[in-house]
């Protein structure tokens, strides 16, 4: 099977995957509708293969990671699982070997390729940050003004706190003392 000819499209896998606790993931629930199966079917054998998932495959998500996903993802049920993993690169790698029907090996092979890909692009994001870098170091003196200013486009601005309410500005009254005799 040709890389364009993929079951899924690559685009619904780019969006199943996160970063969590500084790792690329993917939930059960996303690999189980990539897969063509249920969610408990695929933790099941998941479960029945534990030895094949140590930590950095596999790991449950807190509460609090949850409902941090659950305001992104359009899925309700998200926020009221009992338990939701998710799935390191390696972890659904491994469950090429635990799910072994033909559809599991294509949806693993457009699941890599997603990976690969996005890989990549943080690569050459990482050389272009590197090659820009080189160039201010190379020309300093000349173009400070001009990487100083790249440097202040690249920085997101600060929301602006403006006061909410009404306020009234007047001056201040001029006070004398009388003295009652």
């Amino acid at each position: 099977m040709s890389e364009d000819a993929s079951i899924i499209p690559i685009e619904r896998v780019e969006q199943s995957i996160y970063l969590i606790r500084g790792h690329k993931v993917m939930l059960d629930r996303d690999l189980a509708g990539l897969y063509g199966v249920e969610t408990r079917v695929l933790n099941q054998a998941v479960k029945r293969n534990a030895e094949r998932f140590p930590a950095d495959f596999m790991f449950e998500l807190t509460r609090e990671e949850i409902r941090n996903i659950s305001q992104f993802v359009i899925c309700s049920t998200l926020k009221h699982a009992p338990k939701v993993f998710a799935f390191t690169e390696q972890g659904v790698a491994m469950l090429s070997g635990v799910l072994k029907s033909p559809r599991a090996v294509e949806v693993n092979i457009a699941i890599m390729r997603t990976f690969v890909k996005l890989r990549r692009m943080l690569e050459s994001n990482e050389v272009l940050a590197r090659k820009l870098a080189e160039l201010e170091s190379r020309y300093d003196e000349q173009f400070r003004v001009v990487f100083e200013a790249i440097n202040e486009l690249m920085i997101p601005p600060e929301p602006k706190n403006n006061p909410i309410g009404f306020h009234v500005r007047e001056d201040s009254g001029v006070y004398t003392v009388r003295k009652i005799s």
